[in-house]
């Protein structure tokens, strides 16, 4: 299902551009505007979902997918090595309530 109103569900729907690094039937990849990182990709799943724990409960299939995903991408980019971040809730720096995930690699990163 799609939220009309949803930036992530907009992109994913190429109303808005991005930078596409990865699509595949329920996956979506593309890079940050900000980045924090050498390599800084969002990994959205194209089903609506408002954070991780929703989408760890409904389907967890997707969830490890997104994880596989991010390890090719840091094999590809990197060596393996990646930090892989989910901030669910405002409070903790969430602002897009469709589930993301930064995968931050392509350097050494801090601790």
């Amino acid at each position: 299902m799609k939220d009309p109103d949803c930036l992530f569900c907009k992109i994913i729907d190429c109303e808005i551009p991005s930078e596409k690094v990865y699509e595949d039937k329920t996956t979506y990849v593309f890079k940050d505007i900000n980045p924090q990182a050498k390599v800084h990709d969002i990994i959205v799943p194209r089903e609506h979902y408002a954070n991780v724990a929703e989408l760890a409960q409904k389907d967890p299939k997707q969830l490890a997918h997104m994880v596989e995903v991010a390890q090719q991408i840091a094999n590809e980019e990197f060596h393996g090595a990646y930090r892989l971040v989910f901030n669910t809730g405002k409070d903790a720096g969430q602002t897009v309530f469709h589930v993301h995930g930064h995968i931050l690699t392509g350097e050494v990163l801090d601790e």
